[in-house]
């Protein structure tokens, strides 16, 4: 009876981790592609907008803030159009987009953020974004 407690236990903490929704945010920043794509793909970039200090060793992107670090795989790149992550502490299933887009309406260029949480994450985590997306409009200046 103890090991199909702690079994369904086990299972349960497994079926929340995995339990994380895909979310979109789409800013716009008013950018060329080719800033931005920089500001995505580059260590330097990164550093200018989305942490301290970025490192990268084989595809591995080492980013280290001031109390902390995590170290995220470089999944895909295309050139001028998107930079794709999976942090190497989650889940196979899950990553992180910037994807440079052109609003139609608008005209506007702007990123396009593809991001996983939990439920009770998301909040934070979109707030997070908002919060490094200003920072990255900052840098650029606009």
């Amino acid at each position: 009876m103890i090991i199909d407690v702690l079994y369904l236990l086990n299972k349960n903490n497994l079926y929340y981790m995995n339990n994380k929704e895909k979310f979109e945010l789409e800013y716009t920043v008013n950018a060329s592609a080719t800033l931005l794509y920089y500001r995505i793909s580059n260590p330097a970039g990164l550093e200018e907008w989305f942490a301290d200090r970025v490192t990268v060793n084989n595809k591995k992107f080492k980013f280290i803030w001031s109390e902390s670090e995590q170290i995220a795989e470089l999944l895909e790149k295309k050139s001028n159009l998107y930079a794709k992550f999976r942090w190497i502490d989650s889940e196979e299933d899950t990553y992180f987009e910037m994807r440079i887009i052109k609003q139609e309406l608008s005209g506007d260029v702007g990123l396009l953020i593809t991001d996983f949480a939990s439920v009770d994450e998301k909040s934070d985590t979109e707030d997070m974004w908002d919060e490094q997306i200003q920072e990255l409009r900052q840098t650029l200046g606009v």
